[in-house]
């Protein structure tokens, strides 16, 4: 949760990137930790390093369907001279009583089943006639041990070395070892470890909840028809898969109209699952801008420290901006531009990092790297403003999509990179070394 308000500046200030940046990563704090139970803690970030309570395997295994042996008894064994062995039982899987193998001896052993006393390696059923007397075990005969014979003998057709076809206790790790450190991010493979070294809950930072609404009386909702003036609400959906992408668990609300007081109350209402808010539109300078109208003065009402900040940022697109936090938890809100390109744009540089902020996470920013641009002609800025241009990127090598206009949904659902140009630039060259920000 946020622990203060955003820093305030006159209304003709023009906030860099960084600074707006900086403003919510300070004021941003990570959840605190919470014990789940595993498919619960997935996705989550470990908050302590999870130490290994018993070897895994736990005992000496056999990673082969075959017979168990000592390695003297098949010493030279071949098809022409097979070795011939009794058989003296079973072991299974799971099996708490084991047969002790002597000289001789074998015992007929499953992938899995703990090594029995005695025995040294494991000799694979293809090898051995399975018990029949009828020569190595191939094809379709070989993916199951047939019974004993009436006999009670296995020809074995091949020698073996020790420990051969056995899983040995601790390979995978040992008691006392470090199974996973805290700020690692739980996905299925390491859900699978602590299910195996016995872990059935783990303290972890929960991931936030995020609710995502957009503004706008024009807003319908994909599937109705579209009325005079009136375009489908993208933004939400938008933002709302952006924040899962993120970690998140995020909750899309519907559009609201463009009425103050319905706006305050859709967000109190939706306070209370809420870790962070995210609002799109409203935040310019026009007649219906309703954010702005619902909370540039929430501070008044709500306890100290709380209130939204509305900016102007030295950036395209997303130059308005709106941070701050609201209601008795100062729970953050961040309010984005309505325009698509600078809403996603927006999520990107501020609502993401905030995200894996409250996750607990080091990093929190999308990787970037440098590229050379390929383009058919120069790419020009506005001067005194950061650029952020859509993009693809392979191989060292970035192209431009679309155009500069913040309303290209088309353009931007085929980039995978932004293209960032400085403050300080206003034309970039094809063939020029640019920065690139990765989106995926």
């Amino acid at each position: 949760m946020s622990s203060a308000a955003p820093r305030t500046a006159g209304q003709d200030h023009l906030w860099s990137v960084d600074e707006h940046l900086e403003d919510i990563l300070a004021t941003v704090r990570p959840l605190e930790p919470i014990e789940l139970q595993l498919l619960d803690a997935q996705g989550c970030v470990l908050v302590e390093d999870v130490t290994v309570p018993v070897s895994l395997p736990p005992f000496d295994n056999s990673s082969m369907d075959g017979y168990a042996v000592r390695v003297a008894d098949v010493a030279g064994a071949s098809e022409e001279f097979p070795a011939v062995l009794e058989v003296v039982g079973d072991v299974a899987a799971g099996q708490a009583e084991l047969l002790q193998v002597g000289p001789g001896q074998a015992a007929r052993i499953m992938t899995g089943a703990p090594l029995p006393p005695g025995a040294e390696t494991v000799v694979p059923v293809e090898w051995t006639d399975g018990g029949l007397g009828e020569g190595p075990v191939t094809g379709m005969r070989a993916r199951s041990l047939a019974p004993t014979g009436a006999d009670g003998q296995v020809q074995v057709y091949r020698s073996a070395e020790a420990r051969a076809h056995v899983r040995a206790m601790g390979s995978d790790v040992k008691a006392g070892d470090r199974a996973l450190e805290a700020g690692t991010v739980l996905g299925p493979p390491q859900i699978a470890l602590l299910a195996a070294i016995g872990r059935g809950s783990v303290r972890v930072r929960p991931r936030p909840r995020v609710v995502v609404l957009s503004t706008g009386s024009e807003l319908v909702q994909p599937d109705q028809e579209l009325g005079s003036g009136q375009i489908y609400d993208s933004n939400s959906f938008a933002l709302t898969a952006c924040a899962r992408d993120a970690g998140a668990i995020a909750y899309r609300v519907g559009a609201v109209a463009d009425d103050a007081e319905t706006l305050r109350s859709t967000i109190e209402d939706q306070l209370v699952r809420a870790d962070l808010m995210v609002t799109t539109g409203g935040v310019s300078v026009g007649a219906y801008d309703v954010v702005k109208e619902a909370l540039s003065h929430v501070g008044d009402e709500d306890e100290a420290g709380s209130g939204i900040d509305f900016r102007k940022l030295a950036m395209q697109p997303g130059k308005p901006q709106g941070f701050g936090s609201i209601g008795p938890d100062h729970t953050p809100l961040l309010a984005l531009p309505g325009n698509p390109v600078s809403s996603y744009v927006s999520f990107e540089l501020f609502v993401r990092p905030a995200i894996r902020t409250l996750m607990g996470l080091d990093d929190v920013h999308r990787p970037t790297t440098r590229a050379t641009l390929t383009a058919d002609e120069a790419l020009t800025s506005p001067k005194g403003r950061r650029q952020f241009l859509r993009g693809t990127y392979a191989d060292g090598e970035v192209t431009p999509v679309g155009g500069a206009g913040s309303h290209l949904v088309a353009a931007l659902a085929h980039a995978d990179a932004l293209i960032v140009v400085p403050e300080d630039t206003e034309s970039v060259e094809p063939g020029a070394e640019v920065e690139v920000v990765l989106l995926r």
